[in-house]
């Protein structure tokens, strides 16, 4: 075990970004502050010691404490307009803790408020799954056992929370999002160029140095590595292949696609950063999870 001492100071380290991720999935300072208590009482309790990536593990657990105390007060809120009346905006800003570098990062401070609102009318674990995937850049596969269901299914949920927002948000909101989609549509363009014509380092600005890329049965079956993490062994494995895949979106996020003869065997689905890296890739191959993605070649 840790030094006490030792893990409360790398707990503070991280605090303010669990108190962000609290409030975009409670929408409530003071129960994010409840969250982050429980999760450090959690940490006090856990031997850590083969943890890699303590600030990984602390958002998992934030948002698996955050998730509880959604579900526990039955959140959704049916009389919440598809607009966003002006008084809701300025209550929503009256109620959110002082930006933190996560905020400045991810939107204006308008655009957070209106998106806090807007968050309220998804059900738990599709808000859970937006906002670690979308707006903090959490895999699936670390999501998928907060929410306890499947790698695949966390990624709908997070697909099903995106649909609904473009048809219930304001339109800074969607804008904002739509920029998003964009730049990460870029990084994807980018990453498939840069692997294609074999830039090593090109991948490795391109790519998170802690960067996870894996592969479900089916496409380990097909020659892919079950797990490689890291920019250089990913860069490695990556470089001068992927040729035969296209741009696509991927369970409405920008991805690519690999087919035959018009039927889509391998998909990769991308988590980018807001600073534009990727941290995760996912390539998943198979054939009874494939239709659920939605898969459109752009």
């Amino acid at each position: 075990m840790a030094d006490p001492d030792s893990l409360a100071a790398r707990f503070e380290e991280h605090r303010a970004h669990l108190r962000d991720v609290a409030y975009r999935i409670l929408g409530s300072r003071s129960d994010a502050e409840d969250a982050v208590q429980e999760t450090w009482l959690r940490l006090s309790r856990t031997d850590v010691s083969g943890v890699l990536n303590l600030r990984a593990w602390l958002t998992t657990v934030v948002g698996r404490v955050a998730l509880n105390l959604l579900e526990s007060r039955g959140t959704r809120r049916e009389d919440i307009s598809a607009e966003l009346p002006e008084h809701a905006a300025d209550a929503a800003r009256a109620a959110a803790p002082p930006p933190g570098p996560e905020d400045e990062a991810l939107l204006g401070d308008e655009v957070s408020a209106a998106l806090q609102v807007v968050l309220d009318t998804l059900e738990p674990r599709e808000r859970l799954a937006f906002v670690l995937h979308d707006l903090f850049a959490v895999p699936f596969d670390e999501i998928a056992p907060v929410v306890d269901a499947s790698s695949a299914a966390a990624r709908q949920l997070a697909s099903r929370a995106r649909r609904r927002l473009r048809t219930a948000a304001p339109e800074p909101v969607t804008a904002s999002l739509a920029a998003r989609a964009e730049q990460q549509r870029e990084v994807v363009e980018a990453f498939f160029a840069a692997a294609r014509a074999a830039q090593f380092q090109t991948l490795l600005e391109i790519l998170d140095p802690d960067v996870m890329m894996r592969a479900d049965a089916v496409a380990a079956q097909m020659g892919a590595d079950d797990a490689l993490t890291g920019a250089d062994v990913v860069a490695k494995w990556i470089s001068g292949r992927a040729r035969g895949a296209v741009l696509a979106v991927v369970g409405d996020e920008p991805g690519a696609a690999w087919s035959v003869k018009g039927t889509v065997r391998v998909a990769f689905s991308f988590t980018v950063t807001d600073a534009g890296r990727i941290a995760a890739i996912d390539l998943i191959a198979d054939p009874d999870v494939l239709p659920g993605l939605g898969i459109e070649f752009s």
